[in-house]
């Protein structure tokens, strides 16, 4: 999830590699479906991207080898027609089925070698998804194998994730990709990825507009099961009312980003709305390296402050009740969390443990995206964590940011506290420890430290990580029970509210449902 990047420039490349936008399409026209939602897109390049917009986007237009059942748990065939998995989780091998890229050229295992090497070697948000990756061959045009440094029972659902989507190697290439070791510095492809694609998948890149318009076209030599629209047009629409007005009155099909509050004010007969449990949460992180904060943020301030939130009051506060309290930054229902118990504030405690630290008095700053996520209103969100800490006696001064100013700031420390969210890649509960525990080397350690990474650290989480992912069942499960404790010790990240979610669609509408990898899965969705 979703999810960010850290890259810098974006602004830049996003101009530079951006396609003029045809006129609006509208929902009435029965070829097009037009989906209205708050855009958070870093990246149209697979390797690249990371976020919800990402999701949905990847996945109608590059294929992975296997993907999630509508069951949200079950992996199914997609490019691969079979695979097979050595005793100890060290060797993938996978059959491809014969699929064909948007060109018409082959998908072949070269494709599929080429895809993950890059995926690993441009260190982008996604990158970790290859974490352990030690070898790739294609064994013959058809058939690739994949090497791991150490057992990852995760792997196969890794693959799942949109951002392992093939890419058709030779095209990327002529434009720019980069595999190598060498990706990260060497690739110059990003601009063209923001207006063109090299996928496989029922759909390609029309034009892309930042913060305007995300349109797609059919792939009229797509190998599969041909889509039920000949364009999907994604429209920027920043607020849930307005969203639910463009519903209502058949500017758009679909609304992504409805909170049950705002479902319960549509009056149209002609607006299906259904609300559903997610997967998705809302999160504040801490910062300890940031500038100032290195004798400040310590542990026992960090559980203070966690001690300090209000949390059956935020999920009432932000969703209306509408969702669940989640303990550690694993989502509810996924292995590990049933033996976890959510926090509870506990003001005088809290008290207590910040005089206890010399930490009376405290002030801080929360830097965050001035967005509307989950149907949860950052702003609104962050008030209630404010009063929350006030009344501990902490004083949290504001400050919402542009989606572009908050990446830039994020990397360089400008303040100790943000807040964000993210959607699951995948199902299973690997990708959470990758991202987000205290090991070294992991994307939040990078984010939490700036840089120090002794402050954060902690070293049971490396020995637990490579026992759950070494093991399955019951011992696997008890290894993610106890990555969760330790990550709730961490007091780096703290998931607020996991918000149900609201499907909003006009009658005419079918196939929409939620995806526990893939967000909102496009192909499957038909006019009456």
């Amino acid at each position: 999830m979703k999810h960010f990047s850290l890259k810098q420039g974006l602004s830049a490349l996003l101009l530079a590699g951006t396609a003029i936008t045809a006129a609006p399409a509208l929902a009435q026209d029965s070829d097009t479906l037009v989906i209205a939602r708050s855009m958070d897109v870093n990246s149209l390049d697979p390797s690249r991207a990371f976020c919800d917009t990402c999701q949905f986007y990847l996945t109608a237009v590059y294929e992975t080898l296997v993907t999630l059942d509508a069951d949200n748990k079950t992996l199914v065939p997609n490019l691969a027609e079979s695979w097979e998995v050595n005793d100890d989780f060290t060797e993938f091998t996978f059959a491809l089925k014969d699929a064909t890229f948007a060109d018409g050229s082959p998908v072949e295992a070269s494709d599929v070698v080429w895809t993950f090497e890059r995926l690993k070697n441009l260190k982008g948000s996604p990158s970790f998804l290859m974490d352990g990756l030690t070898g790739a061959e294609a064994v013959d045009a058809k058939t690739v194998k994949f090497t791991v440094e150490a057992p990852n029972a995760e792997f196969l659902n890794k693959v799942s994730a949109p951002y392992a989507g093939i890419i058709n190697a030779e095209v990327a290439e002529a434009n720019g990709a980069m595999a190598g070791e060498d990706a990260a510095e060497a690739d110059k492809s990003e601009p063209w990825f923001l207006a063109n694609s090299a996928g496989s998948g029922p759909f390609t890149l029309a034009s892309y507009s930042p913060e305007a318009e995300l349109r797609l076209a059919k792939n009229d030599a797509y190998w599969g099961t041909a889509p039920a629209f000949s364009e999907v047009v994604v429209t920027q629409i920043q607020d849930a009312v307005s969203q639910a007005q463009a519903l209502e009155t058949g500017q758009v099909d679909i609304a992504m980003q409805i909170d049950p509050d705002t479902a319960k004010s549509i009056r149209s007969g002609d607006v299906t709305t259904e609300i559903v449990p997610s997967f998705n949460f809302v999160y504040i992180g801490f910062i300890p390296g940031a500038k100032g904060m290195e004798e400040v943020l310590t542990p026992e301030v960090r559980q203070a402050l966690a001690l300090a939130i209000d949390y059956d009051g935020m999920l009432d506060f932000t969703v209306g009740g509408n969702g669940a309290k989640q303990a550690a930054p694993i989502p509810n229902g996924f292995p590990g969390t049933s033996g976890l118990t959510p926090r509870e504030q506990d003001v005088e405690k809290a008290k207590e443990m910040l005089a206890a630290a010399g930490a009376e008095g405290l002030k801080l700053t929360a830097g965050y995206p001035n967005d509307n996520i989950y149907g949860v209103d950052f702003n609104i969100m962050m008030q209630k964590v404010q009063q929350d800490f006030a009344a501990v006696g902490v004083e949290l001064e504001l400050k919402p940011l542009t989606w572009a100013v908050w990446r830039d700031e994020l990397g360089a420390g400008e303040w100790p506290v943000t807040a964000i969210y993210y959607a699951p890649d995948y199902y299973g509960s690997g990708q959470y420890i990758a991202y987000f525990a205290m090991i070294e080397g992991f994307p939040w350690v990078g984010r939490a430290s700036v840089g120090k990474p002794e402050l954060v650290v902690n070293p049971a989480e490396a020995d637990l990580y490579a026992k759950a992912l070494a093991t399955s069942g019951a011992e696997s499960e008890a290894a993610y029970t106890a990555l969760g404790e330790e990550m709730m010790k961490d007091a780096i990240i703290l998931p607020l509210v996991s918000p149900n979610l609201v499907l909003a669609y006009r009658n005419d509408i079918e196939g929409v449902r939620y995806s526990a990898c893939c967000n909102l899965p496009l192909a499957e969705i038909t006019r009456k």
